[in-house]
């Protein structure tokens, strides 16, 4: 889906300047108001702002000219998703939020000419939203072979059966994208499992409840639901691929999407970063001392510019080399940068949030919605300890080779 070849620096640069004024102008203003809340009370001026981006060529920079994107490369839009990840909002309103980014290239590059046209052509044009249903709440997240949700044939239909949660977007996506047991005597985990597009209004589908996230239920985009596949019967036809190809599909999608996750981490720091650095200079603690003269307050400064910058570095040099050799050459580096970015992350909030003392646990700043949301950075698309098991297994086999 991604050309290789990069955009030259400087016209990059005038895109990348474009982006951080919409996001300045646009969405700055507003997007505490919008994650307050009632998210759905707000999709009508956020629906006027997709058609604006669309107008000045901001909309969808993941997808080719042809789907009408800009045809960015993975290390273009990595530095695209860091300015749309310093507001809430960015992503969703350039139409390159998750899962739908994922699922977009899932279909891309492995869905039926028919899937295409039905499902994928109408999200890309953001017409619609998607969702895509994976953990469940009776099985380790941590270890994703083992699922319970199963789909059989029965005639020339798909019958599926299953309990999913944190199925991120679920209330008000037109479709979901699941992973289904299809193949249980397959010799392999790996290969029992398909994906399986399911429209939501099918009969067989509920949506039990968005569940609270420290208290905040959410809706709409923001929201991640309990969901139900109640003998869910979809035509043959809705199988993304082969059966039991699903975790091979699976693989293709989170590749390059810890790298988006990344970067929106990256451009949350950022943002973070201004706010505690603005407290710091204009708190005082008496006439003529700003918390800005504290040691501790400086160093806290000082390592969340260091860590951020290294996170940057880290993270795009993965996906320079990722588009250049794919996925599966940098799977260490991969690992590496999803536990180490999400743990900057955690820390820059957390002392951006000391920083703002009583203020910084309120809902009326930015920080306490990232630090509810962001906070499952360290669980979502594999928790930091099977990265880093992940990651010491491969390096010490090198060391245990004769």
């Amino acid at each position: 889906m991604h050309i290789t070849q990069n955009l030259p620096s400087s016209e990059l640069s005038k895109l990348l300047d474009s982006y951080r004024e919409f996001v300045e102008t646009e969405l700055y203003p507003i997007d505490l108001k919008v994650v307050q809340g009632p998210f759905r009370s707000y999709l009508p001026r956020l629906n006027k702002l997709r058609e604006k981006a669309k107008d000045l060529g901001l909309f969808a920079p993941h997808l080719d000219k042809e789907s009408g994107g800009l045809g960015l490369s993975l290390s273009d839009f990595a530095k695209v998703s860091e300015i749309l990840g310093t507001s809430p909002l960015g992503h969703y309103v350039c139409n390159c939020q998750a899962p739908d980014i994922g699922n977009m290239e899932l279909l891309e590059l492995f869905g039926s000419d028919w899937q295409k046209e039905t499902f994928l052509h109408p999200l890309q044009k953001g017409k619609i939203r998607s969702c895509f249903a994976m953990t469940e709440p009776a099985n380790a997240g941590s270890n994703p072979v083992v699922l319970s949700t199963t789909a059989f044939i029965d005639g020339d239909s798909y019958v599926i059966n299953g309990h999913k949660w944190f199925t991120t977007a679920a209330d008000g996506a037109t479709f979901t994208i699941v992973m289904a047991v299809t193949n249980p005597e397959a010799e392999s985990p790996y290969q029992r499992a398909s994906m399986i597009l399911v429209p939501l209004d099918n009969p067989g589908f509920s949506l039990i409840r968005n569940i609270p996230i420290m208290g905040e239920e959410g809706e709409d985009y923001l929201s991640h639901a309990e969901v139900k596949f109640d003998n869910c019967r979809v035509p043959i036809n809705h199988l993304i691929g082969k059966e039991g190809q699903g975790f091979a599909l699976a693989q293709e999608r989170l590749g390059p999407g810890r790298i988006h996750h990344c970067m929106r981490w990256i451009g949350i720091c950022e943002r973070v970063f201004d706010m505690m650095c603005r407290r710091a200079v204009s708190r005082e603690l008496l006439p003529g001392k700003p918390l800005a003269e504290k040691q501790s307050v400086q160093n806290w400064i000082a390592e969340s510019r260091a860590e951020i910058n290294g996170s940057r570095l880290m993270v795009l040099n993965v996906a320079s080399r990722m588009q250049e050799l794919g996925s599966k050459a940098v799977k260490e580096e991969i690992s590496t940068i999803k536990f180490y970015v999400a743990d900057v992350l955690m820390k820059v909030i957390d002392r951006a949030i000391q920083v703002h003392g009583a203020l910084g646990v309120t809902d009326d700043t930015l920080l306490s919605f990232w630090y509810r949301h962001e906070r499952g950075a360290r669980i979502y698309d594999g928790p930091d300890e099977v990265h880093k098991a992940s990651l010491a297994k491969s390096i010490l086999k090198k060391y245990r080779q004769p």
